[in-house]
């Protein structure tokens, strides 16, 4: 109703100047109801004096149709008394209160007027759900695109990140800051992160185990290597990795190495998939994949995939 009664269209219009009338028996009757209505206009203060005292010539319709007509060139100023108005006659029920001649056709105009409040409500509540689901629509783009600007910002910033380690000198800053920029990564992919962390002995043997990372996918957790090295990782290495993740049970592992593996340490993985799900990856993999405007998501699902199913921990794959 709300919506309906911003304005009286002229359908509505015509309908409340012909029943209103018939509901109130004299005119001083149709200035009480809409003075019930919460009307207190000089135009109904007026029409009551032209009534009461002037005694002018004037009838029950003329009042109505001025009264309404001016509540609906008052705009917002009587949206509440246009309101009120309509409420009182659609709930209108004391038709007993009529005149005889007029109760007949007072329930049926009441009723008309209902219908049409019923329509328009329904029109309303139509098109209140069409631009609802619109602005869903919209924002849920403009989300989409926010996130897609975002992670085309956190590709570029790897890519630039990665290229002034390449001329770095100190290999132990460079493997930390290597570590930071690919955690990085995965967080702006949405992948939950632990970063790097150290574990100390309770015997006070100081530290004694030392992880670049954690990543979650699919409810798995990875224990993750980062390597920056010269050459190629070899089994040594590998080795301790897969001991680290042997030790937490249900835990999986996922190496990244710059310049890839040894054909020893890949064999070595392959014969540990027996145990545990274990994943090496090359620095070059990841930047064909942003390269290729891949999700790092999938990317990594296939690398799992192809490590479980096709019992190749080190199998390149293509998005």
């Amino acid at each position: 109703m709300d919506n309906t009664t911003y304005h009286f269209p002229p359908e509505l219009m015509s309908l409340l100047i012909d029943t209103v009338p018939l509901l109130n028996r004299s005119k001083i009757d149709v200035i009480i109801f809409f003075k019930g209505a919460g009307i207190n206009t000089p135009l109904l203060k007026d029409l009551e004096n032209r009534v009461l005292i002037d005694k002018t010539s004037i009838n029950k319709y003329e009042i109505v149709r001025l009264v309404l007509t001016q509540l609906n060139e008052l705009g917002d100023r009587t949206l509440k008394e246009r309101r009120e108005v309509l409420k009182r006659v659609v709930e209108f029920d004391s038709f007993e209160s009529c005149w005889d001649s007029d109760r007949l056709k007072a329930k049926g105009l009441v009723n008309e007027i209902r219908q049409l409040i019923n329509i328009k409500d329904s029109f309303t509540r139509m098109k209140n759900a069409k631009d609802e689901a619109e602005q869903r629509t919209k924002q849920e783009y403009l989300k989409r695109a926010a996130e897609t600007q975002k992670l085309a910002q956190a590709k570029e910033k790897f890519k630039s990140e990665l290229s002034e380690l390449f001329i770095m000198k100190d290999p132990h800053k460079r493997g930390k800051l290597f570590e930071d920029v690919f955690n990085r990564l995965f967080n702006s992919f949405g992948i939950l992160v632990k970063e790097a962390f150290t574990l100390t002995g309770d015997e006070s043997e100081g530290i004694i185990e030392q992880i670049d990372g954690v990543i979650e996918i699919d409810g798995e957790f990875y224990l993750v290597e980062m390597k920056w090295w010269s050459k190629a990782v070899g089994p040594d290495e590998v080795a301790k990795h897969l001991v680290r993740t042997f030790n937490r049970g249900q835990a999986r592992g996922l190496f990244i190495s710059v310049n890839g593996f040894t054909d020893a340490a890949i064999t070595m993985c392959k014969q540990s998939l027996d145990k545990v799900v274990i994943v090496l990856c090359d620095l070059y993999e990841f930047i064909m994949m942003l390269e290729n405007k891949g999700d790092l998501k999938k990317f990594l699902k296939a690398k799992i995939q192809a490590s479980i199913v096709d019992r190749d921990p080190y199998q390149k794959v293509n998005l």
